[in-house]
């Protein structure tokens, strides 16, 4: 009996009585829309989704094939349509070049 009382472990004395130590069971409720007022929040929820999720086959290829020849991403190429209302065509060299350099800055801000 008396290896087991020398393997029994003692309460930590920085832990409060009765608690392990772990996360606490009932986490705090926060609502999808953050800490702040609810605001235009499904507003601004609904129209992400129609933006992103909703191409038809035909615009999602048409999309794909054009940002491909610019040398852009799906997303990038949409992102510009969406952002400033246009579609980027060849002689837009300036504003391609910034959006690849913004992706290689996000890529080795994400290798830091």
């Amino acid at each position: 009996m008396s290896e087991i009382e020398d393997l029994a472990i003692e309460p930590s004395s920085t832990v409060a009585g009765g608690h392990n130590g772990g996360p606490p069971l009932e986490a705090e409720h926060r609502p999808e829309w953050g800490d702040g007022g609810i605001g235009n929040y499904f507003y601004w929820k609904a129209a992400h989704r129609a933006a992103w999720h909703n191409p038809s086959p035909g615009i999602f290829a048409f999309r794909i094939r054009k940002a491909e020849r610019l040398g852009l991403t799906y997303e990038e190429y949409t992102l510009e349509i969406l952002e400033r209302g246009r579609h980027l065509q060849i002689e837009d060299v300036e504003r391609i070049a910034e959006i690849k350099q913004a992706r290689t800055a996000r890529a080795t801000s994400n290798r830091i």
